[in-house]
């Protein structure tokens, strides 16, 4: 059985790169401040300077980029491990190995270690210039449950919600830093994505002048748990147990609606020509699996 988890959205403008002295001081006076939260997400990108968009011209994505294990990483890792928190520190720019600059969300957990980090699938072309990343990552949180990353313009496609429900994840944390008018798209989607996949969903913007906030949590069901009602600073909490997210799929969105229980032993599979692939009854259902934490640090 799934424990409570205390969360944090942090509705945030982006914050100086450069400037890890600062950050570190103002979350360690939100973790005083609440000190039951486990969980602190930020939106994406939010240690950058701030500017128009992600990928937008001028955006120094070349300058700020850097290995994903360097200075900033260990920095970020004693940090969360000196709080006590997991925590999802928005997005970096992340210079692979392959030289390439990806958008990338590294997640921390209470024990001073990055446990995994995932790579933004679907830049926002043609206004983002990042590489595209090419793996689905979830991770395993203590014992509250399993968690889902994408970032920002990845809600937009379904199939990375659905990917991220199928590998068995309980809560999807989407940080974005979204500062067009298109926030109200992204606010139907999180709840569609939600809905669709029996998940929790966390939309985390930045607020302004990056970005026109309206952060909020969903439930599996579909119904918004809290939610910022426009561009201020602000911090989202809650306690939400994961363990919801299996009782709908359960019994039915509304008591009723059970999509991952749709098909039957021998039903046919349906093709899908856009994938070159197919809906398998065999594997049409969500299971635990095996977690991503191939970047694990020791």
């Amino acid at each position: 059985m799934a424990s409570p988890l205390p969360l944090a959205l942090v509705q945030a403008p982006a914050h100086p790169s450069a400037d890890l002295d600062s950050f570190a001081a103002s979350l360690e006076q939100l973790a005083r401040r609440r000190p039951a939260v486990r969980l602190y997400v930020y939106p994406e990108l939010h240690l950058a300077e701030p500017h128009p968009g992600p990928g937008a011209p001028g955006t120094p994505c070349e300058e700020l980029a850097e290995p994903l294990d360097g200075a900033r990483d260990r920095r970020l890792a004693a940090l969360a491990g000196d709080l006590g928190i997991w925590l999802v520190p928005g997005t970096v720019y992340e210079r692979g190995a392959d030289g390439r600059v990806y958008n990338t969300a590294p997640v921390y957990s209470p024990a001073g270690r990055r446990v995994t980090s995932y790579r933004k699938i679907c830049p926002w072309r043609p206004y983002e210039t990042t590489a595209p990343g090419t793996e689905f990552v979830v991770f395993d949180m203590d014992d509250h449950g399993r968690i889902g990353l994408s970032i920002c313009y990845d809600a937009w496609f379904p199939e990375i919600a659905r990917n991220l429900a199928w590998l068995g994840a309980d809560l999807i944390v989407n940080p974005v830093q979204t500062p067009t008018s298109d926030r109200e798209q992204e606010v139907v989607l999180a709840r569609a994505n939600a809905i669709a996949n029996q998940v929790f969903v966390a939309s985390v913007n930045a607020a302004g002048p990056t970005g026109v906030g309206r952060s909020l949590l969903v439930d599996p069901e579909g119904r918004v748990r809290t939610q910022a009602p426009g561009a201020e600073d602000c911090v989202l909490t809650d306690v939400i147990d994961l363990g919801d997210s299996a009782r709908v799929r359960r019994y039915g969105t509304a008591g009723l609606s059970r999509p991952w229980e749709q098909f039957r032993p021998g039903d046919a599979p349906l093709e899908l020509p856009l994938y070159s692939g197919r809906i398998d009854p065999r594997t049409w259902s969500t299971g635990p699996g095996p977690a991503r934490s191939g970047t694990e640090e020791d």
